[in-house]
């Protein structure tokens, strides 16, 4: 049995060794830390009340700065598949040009990398959602009224703008919203974050299918302008927003901090045990003088084995979520449903709409599931599913290009369908939930600055590759992303720790475990007494281990 005489347990210090040995009168296995799972034992949490729907609508805030990077991507898409704007900038749906037009929103984002961390760190989480919504806004200005110019490069410069608005407000919004959550449905909550990708992604091929057939630059213009739609509401309703109380409490502002939690998290009452744990967590664990309070200062990030080792969860989790197959869906649709034999314009805008709707079901639906079925078995399953689904692809995709039969055409397109509802379920949700509760507060806004990167490389790859494999290859591209996805899935297996049931402070203890993996899938038998206090800790692992 563990000692659990100078344990932190539901905010209060149990000494039980100096007491009597209290009666227990119950056990519970759990899997996650013993505070935060008292805390739910003893005070579960209310998650339909007054309190917590505003607190999900200034989640809600944060969740459109997700819309971003769904809509670019599914815009220029559709913008590929339209034969005015491959007119006017001299591009086909797949090849180098269409990689070099596409790219240009990622190297903005490259540049922006640098100014992340500070912005976050300095200002706070909502500046850095301030500030990442302007200059989209600024961007979309620039792009939009490149017609008026006949100008390419006003068009990509426009795009650059993009790109670097995209990187700081999508940095900035799982920050915010992971760090206001309650930490009973942080994972909920923020799974629910990369939802709204596919919402920003239906609105523009929604209005790109709709004006496809439009004469003149309408047909892509008015998707341009969109673009600016959700930045905007950001742009108008964040200062509305309350502040990280992490960010507070790191700043000085520990009152604030404490009634941040208090209002939102213990529904007005300052006893509540999830406001004392976390503010006790927030004393033993957030430094005031850390390095986020230096933006120049990366050594938080690579400090210790702990601190890489956080880094490179969060790292290879973006990347791996670019390099699943679906940047080339995403983006070179049109060129894939050609290669299934799909050669009509307003059908592929049909095509387009219809798999952000899907999308957008099986990714809600996915967010359903992080703390059910764990973060963990999701990113390895959801691999092995998607390795699954290109082999359906690649097969379909290699009889419909040497016979040109409709039969292996829908077969191509329901199995492209069968992939992306497979991705959404697990991928979608884990994409902005796991990299950034990896990371502790200090790193948190800086390595989500190095996430960005990796999840840029990731899609420079996919935009400069892939068209032009699909372009000199054709199907055979889809070989590539069958053989990766269970390569990811075996790397997952060996290196992810599980972060479910478990307060972003608590995730100290797995990270400076000798093994975290092991460590994150442990579980416990919680020994309480008649006041669900907890009073003994049983390692299952090491009592299997005795016997």
């Amino acid at each position: 049995m563990a000692d659990v005489s100078e344990k932190q347990v539901g905010g209060a210090i149990e000494n039980v060794d100096t007491l009597e040995k209290p009666t227990i009168i119950d056990t519970k296995v759990v899997l996650g830390d013993e505070a935060f799972n008292q805390a739910m034992i003893k005070e579960p949490p209310i998650p339909w009340n007054a309190i917590a729907f505003v607190l999900y609508g200034c989640s809600a805030i944060g969740f459109f700065c997700s819309t971003s990077n769904g809509f670019d991507s599914s815009m220029f898409g559709n913008l590929l598949n339209n034969d005015q704007f491959l007119a006017f900038f001299e591009v086909g749906s797949v090849g180098i040009k269409a990689g070099i037009v596409s790219s240009m929103s990622q190297i903005g984002s490259v540049v922006a990398i640098p100014f992340v961390g500070p912005a976050l760190d300095t200002w706070g989480r909502r500046f850095g959602m301030f500030i990442g919504a302007a200059v989209i806004i600024i961007g979309v200005i620039i792009q939009g009224t490149c017609v008026h110019t006949h100008s390419v490069n006003q068009f990509m410069g426009g795009r650059f703008f993009m790109g670097l608005g995209v990187q700081l407000v999508s940095s900035a919004g799982p920050c915010y919203v992971v760090e206001i959550s309650h930490p009973a449905y942080r994972g909920t909550v923020t799974a629910l974050y990369n939802v709204f990708w596919p919402v920003g992604a239906i609105v523009a091929s929604g209005a790109a299918s709709g004006v496809l057939n439009h004469a003149g630059s309408i047909s892509w213009t008015l998707p341009i302008w969109l673009q600016m739609m959700f930045p905007g509401l950001v742009f108008i309703f964040v200062w509305l927003l309350p502040e990280s109380p992490r960010w507070l409490y790191t700043n000085g502002k520990m009152e604030q901090a404490k009634d941040f939690l208090t209002k939102y998290h213990g529904n007005g009452n300052p006893e509540s045990e999830w406001v004392k744990l976390q503010m006790w967590e927030y004393e033993a664990h957030l430094e005031l003088d850390g390095a986020d309070k230096r933006w120049w200062d990366y050594r938080a990030l690579f400090r210790d084995g702990p601190s890489r080792y956080r880094l490179m969860a969060n790292c290879l989790t973006s990347l791996f979520g670019q390099w699943a197959g679906n940047g080339v869906v995403s983006y070179f649709l049109a060129g894939v449903l050609e290669t299934a034999g799909i050669k009509d314009a307003t059908t592929r805008g049909h095509l387009f709409v219809a798999m952000n709707a899907v999308q957008i079901i099986f990714a809600a639906t996915g967010s359903m599931f992080v703390d059910t079925i764990g973060r963990r078995p999701m990113l390895i399953w959801v691999n092995v599913g998607c390795a699954v689904c290109w082999i359906g692809v690649t097969a379909a995709s290699g009889v419909q290009a040497s016979t040109g039969s409709k039969v292996s055409s829908g077969v191509t397109v329901a199995m492209i369908y069968l992939f992306q509802s497979i991705y959404s379920f697990g991928w979608t949700p884990l994409q902005a939930l796991y990299p950034v509760e990896v990371l502790s507060f200090e790193m948190r806004a800086k390595g989500m600055a190095f996430s960005g990167m990796f999840v840029t490389a990731g899609t420079l790859v996919n935009q400069f590759g892939f068209p032009v494999a699909l372009d000199n290859i054709k199907w055979k591209t889809y070989a590539v992303f069958l053989v990766w996805c269970f390569i990811q899935a075996g790397i997952i297996y060996l290196l992810m720790p599980e972060t479910k049931n478990r307060t972003l402070e608590e995730l100290d203890d797995i990270f400076r475990a000798k093994n975290p993996v092991k460590a994150s899938v442990a579980k416990r038998k919680l020994e309480l007494d008649q006041n669900a206090n907890v009073v003994g800790i049983v390692d299952l692992e090491n009592e299997r281990d005795r016997v």
